[in-house]
């Protein structure tokens, strides 16, 4: 029967993921400088901050980035792949979709602040945030894992098909290609550029506008769910998950605020309850 090999190293007693909350906002940070690569103990890491995010009634929205200014993410840390046995790799892409899948599906906002190159795998963790905005003029975008001789096996292959189609997708998947920031906002990959300077200022701005008392936090979070559950499912199936996250927003003490201001025409002021 096959073994599996788990690296062991100081690493596992190394701080590889930040986390700390800040006006409402969650931010994790993947600190591993420069090209913030991946292991099996960073990616634990990385599942714990998305779990301790999603149970602080504090955090309203999550902002993932990585540390440094070169680098959000290289993706998976190569020489750990190429020393480990092939049962571990496939059970370690497993525990990796898995952290994606609750990042994807936390019902809370996820907002992927792509400071510096993001390819192979660190593209694929920023696909399974909800927005993706990236720093101008930082860095190049892309999924090039088939010059290692593989495909991007973290959710790469799927989620951007069905960002950029399919089509595109293998295209882009294919040739190995990486794409500036530009090109990638041109496909659809990213959903805004900003400027270099004051960029983590900028998208903590961005960010605590989905808060309370700006925004009604679990709407925000219900319109994710509607859409992340609906996409994958027939439409009267959607729409009943749709039906179903309107009824319980119908009972929040936030919408009785929105709908009550909207009558007396004043602004709504938010507490996320």
């Amino acid at each position: 029967m096959a073994t599996t090999t788990q690296p062991v190293s100081a690493e596992s007693t190394k701080q590889l993921v930040n986390y700390r909350v800040d006006s409402g906002v969650a931010v994790i940070e993947m600190n591993d400088p420069p090209a913030n690569t991946y292991t099996y103990e960073m990616m634990r890491q990385l599942d714990d901050a998305i779990l301790r995010a999603r149970m602080d009634n504090n955090a309203y929205v999550l902002l993932l980035t990585g540390a440094g200014d070169k680098f959000f993410s290289a993706g998976a840390n190569i020489k750990m792949l190429s020393t480990v046995d092939p049962t571990f790799k496939y059970y370690f892409c497993l525990h990796a979709n898995e952290t994606l899948l609750r990042l994807e599906h936390t019902p809370k906002l996820v907002i992927a602040a792509l400071n510096g190159h993001t390819v192979g795998g660190g593209l694929e963790i920023a696909m399974a945030a909800d927005i993706r905005i990236a720093r101008k003029d930082s860095g190049k975008i892309g999924l090039p894992e088939i010059n290692l001789g593989v495909l991007p096996g973290t959710g790469g292959t799927q989620r951007l098909s069905r960002l950029v189609g399919k089509s595109k997708a293998i295209e882009l998947m294919v040739t190995g290609n990486t794409y500036t920031f530009e090109e990638a906002l041109e496909y659809g990959i990213i959903n805004d550029i900003y400027d270099r300077e004051n960029f983590m200022e900028n998208m903590m701005e961005y960010a605590r506008q989905f808060c309370p008392p700006n925004k009604a936090a679990k709407a925000v979070g219900r319109i994710k769910r509607a859409v992340q559950t609906g996409w994958e499912i027939p439409m009267e199936s959607a729409l009943a998950v749709e039906r179903e996250n309107q009824q319980l927003l119908f009972q929040s003490e936030d919408a009785k605020e929105g709908l009550t201001a909207y009558v007396e025409k004043r602004p709504a002021t938010f507490t996320a309850k």
